[in-house]
């Protein structure tokens, strides 16, 4: 069974948004009827939205607004419960029901808008001590929110540097993580792996850390709607209440987390709450739909099982839901059971995923971190992996949408979804928490060293030592030197290269060298085309003569590279075959004569024509080395219909498609058209002697996690690559030609997150 730590979601924000506006009735024109009796349930606004608690399972209710019009419609929940969304903000609403010729209504109440907050006494009058508590959200809605100190501390001891963790995995339970990890009996239940950062090492390290409980899930309030309005608001209002405590170090608080909270953090950060210092993203994702449809394909692995464990974890308890949540319940914690109310209106977002396709801007850029983080203004360190099989490698173009904010810092390395908690990050995450949130000089925290070799032997499953960087700045004469030098001193973007090629342990998460750069993508990269060529060949010079060469696009067996086994262990048993030939098409260069670095998103640009009105195209890139093993660098994906692209945000380098329903269109039949396929952004040292390669198929094979929903064609379809002449077919590459790799070759296996196979020559010779 793999290993389930820091999961995502992803796709699951396109399902949600469309099962939103197909559960929410149109606006109806008709008029409400008296009302002739006081209601026996109540009706409540929330932000865009309004819930009813208290009615008769399945009864019929009619949100009426302030002009006595029924506006939506719904049925209560086996609870009683019910939730309408997409409600206009304003004042005057009620909710109505008839009954034995009679007609119910509540009083009435308003339904606010993002940009309504609350006054500051609303958040400094709560107050929270060690443990579970149950945090008040504007719209009266209780969020589960544990504090942890440092061990052997009392909120005596404070005030303290403070970080929050945000999702909806059990992050709320108040039980110890490590003796639940190793099965030490507990009055309380403790929190799952996959909250490792607010449970565990957060406090280990010195800092005060709340781990909130997203709305909607365990024994939190409300019903889940997954990154809607609501993440953002609740968030804002968490960092208000949470950074108005007393033992608060300064009264400014960060966001820390990995994958699921560390997504969270981009819609909280957008807010801009006065309380919030900084935030720090671990393993997030960029766009949402690029996760869940990759090229506009349903990532029907990874996203549609998260999906469905969302789903199956935001139902109520004791019936359903987590695990911690019925545990509290049995123990009497009346709170967690009366949270459960609205738990049935949860959105069934799997029953439509597939349904789904393309990218609907009005339900989609609310939920779309990469726009949520042009609106941030507090110093933000990500970390991300190239590879990462779970939210993708894509993430890393959030760093384009950050260009308003001056204090970004990122560390990027090839690797997997865990990799960023490794030592080429995880020493700077804590003197930048240090600074930005403790206001402190950074110091050295006693066992550190060891705190980490223990996650990461949990991680692994590998019990040999990791070296961490040593501590900087801890000389500095004051917090504001110790900010200057950090800021001085660490780039906006780290790449490390190499990460596990280290020929003493191969795989473990080390890498062996970086590079910095001032941008993103790197302006320093040399633009540099290849020519796809007869024969498979790959040259940076084209040919007058024209020609072609086809393949049959028929989807991949097995659909991941990786059937079993952990991928975050230091080699895991990848199964990353060759595409069966005729199947594929190979293009391959010559061995190069000097080393070759690439950093930066990528572009394949095809000529194609199929003999179907679409086609899935997947274009992987690899190296092949000397010795005949060839290494697995980066992948790309698209949709040949979805190839229109959005001009004001496509480079030479970066391809971007819109996934619009209004610009899809067939391709046209018996002609050849360009087709630019996106490159996720690559990060590697191919060396001298090595040959760089592409393979163009059909989709599969060739991620842990993800599948993809792509067309069956079972060998009848034939798509058709033109070579060379006008319109040539080319793969563009940023290159560094000033970098020069600091390493000998890894052997082969042994980079994390890029698995060997031997080289075997697609059926045209590449």
């Amino acid at each position: 069974m793999k290993i389930r730590f820091p999961v995502t979601l992803f796709a699951s924000i396109l399902a949600i948004s469309i099962l939103l506006t197909s559960c929410s009735s149109p606006a109806l024109p008709n008029q409400a009827p008296a009302v002739t009796n006081s209601a026996f349930f109540t009706g409540h606004g929330s932000i865009d939205n309004a819930y009813v608690i208290g009615a008769h399972p399945g009864e019929s209710l009619n949100l009426v607004n302030s002009n006595n019009q029924i506006v939506q419609t719904s049925k209560a929940s086996y609870l009683g419960s019910a939730v309408f969304n997409y409600v206009i903000p304003g004042s005057g609403y009620s909710i109505q029901s008839s009954y034995n010729n009679k007609v119910y209504g509540t009083g009435s109440f308003s339904v606010m808008s993002p940009t309504d907050i609350p006054p500051e006494s609303f958040y400094s009058s709560q107050h929270m001590h060690v443990g579970l508590n149950y945090i008040k959200m504007r719209d009266g809605i209780t969020l589960a929110a544990t504090l942890r100190l440092p061990a052997g501390k009392t909120l005596s001891d404070g005030p303290f540097p403070t970080v929050i963790e945000y999702s909806g995995y059990s992050i709320g339970a108040p039980g110890n993580f490590l003796k639940g990890l190793i099965g030490i009996p507990q009055k309380y239940p403790a929190p799952s792996s996959s909250t490792v950062i607010g449970s565990f090492l957060a406090p280990s390290l010195g800092f005060a850390s709340v781990d909130l409980q997203m709305r909607g899930t365990g024994c939190s309030g409300g019903a889940y709607d997954l990154f809607g309005p609501l993440t953002a608001a609740d968030g804002y209002d968490a960092v208000q209440i949470i950074s108005s405590q007393s033992w608060v170090k300064n009264h400014k608080v960060g966001l820390v987390g990995i994958s699921y909270s560390g997504i969270s953090q981009w819609f909280v950060a957008a807010t801009r709450p006065p309380g919030l210092a900084a935030i720090a993203p671990m393993s997030p994702t960029n766009n949402l739909y690029d996760t869940g449809y990759p090229g506009g394909m349903y990532n029907n692995g990874f996203a549609a099982e998260w999906i469905q464990e969302r789903i199956v974890a935001a139902q109520a308890a004791p019936k359903g839901g987590q695990e911690w949540a019925k545990q509290m319940i049995a123990l009497g914690d009346k709170t967690c059971l009366a949270n459960q109310v609205l738990h049935p209106d949860t959105l069934n977002v799997h029953q439509i995923m597939t349904q789904a396709i393309h990218y609907i801007p009005s339900l989609f850029n609310v939920r779309n971190p990469s726009l949520n983080a042009e609106k941030i203004n507090v110093p933000v360190l990500l970390a991300s992996s190239f590879q990462d099989e779970e939210t993708g490698g894509q993430q890393i173009n959030l760093l384009s949408y950050l260009k308003n904010d001056a204090h970004v810092y990122s560390t990027l390395t090839n690797g997997t979804h865990i990799d960023p908690l490794g030592p080429a990050n995880i020493t700077k995450w804590l003197e930048f928490l240090q600074i930005f949130v403790g206001n402190e000089v950074p110091h050295a925290v006693p066992g550190f060293s060891t705190l980490m070799n223990l996650v990461y032997q949990q991680l692994t499953g590998s019990a040999t030592p990791i070296t961490l960087t040593p501590m900087q700045f801890v000389n500095a004469k004051s917090v504001s030197q110790a900010k200057q030098e950090f800021e001085k001193s660490t780039p906006r973007v780290d790449v490390f290269f190499d990460n596990g090629g280290s020929s003493v342990n191969p795989g473990a998460m080390q890498p062996e060298w970086s590079a910095s750069f001032n941008n993103w993508p790197p302006k320093s990269a040399t633009v540099t085309t290849y020519y796809l060529g007869v024969n498979g060949g790959l040259t940076t010079s084209n040919t007058s003569q024209t020609s072609d060469v086809s393949y049959k696009p028929v989807p991949l067996l097995p659909r991941t590279d990786l059937p079993s086994g952990n991928v975050w262990a230091n080699l895991p048993p990848y199964q990353w075959n060759p595409v069966p030939s005729g199947q594929g098409i190979g293009f391959i260069t010559k061995p190069l004569t000097q080393d070759e670095v690439v950093v930066g998103p990528a572009s394949l640009n095809l000529m194609l024509k199929s003999t179907a009105p679409d086609t899935d195209i997947q274009v992987e890139v690899s190296e092949v080395l000397p010795n005949g093993k060839e290494m697995y660098v980066q992948s790309g994906w698209l949709r040949a219909s979805d190839r229109a692209l959005n001009t004001a945000e496509s480079t030479v380098l970066h391809p971007s498609p819109t996934f619009y329903k209004s610009t899809a269109s067939p391709l046209p039949k018996g002609k050849f058209t360009l087709v630019r396929v996106p490159i996720f952004p690559i990060g590697f040292a191919f060396r001298k002697g090595s040959r760089l390669r592409i393979v163009i198929s059909a989709p599969g094979d060739d991620t842990p996690e993800w599948a993809f929903d792509t067309y069956q064609t079972n060998g009848t379809v034939t798509n058709t690559v033109e070579l060379g002449g006008s319109q040539p077919s080319t793969l563009v590459l940023p290159v560094e030609a000033k970098i020069t790799p600091k390493d000998p070759q890894p052997q082969c296996p042994s980079n994390r997150g890029e698995p060997c196979r031997t080289y075997v020559p697609e059926s045209n010779g590449g």
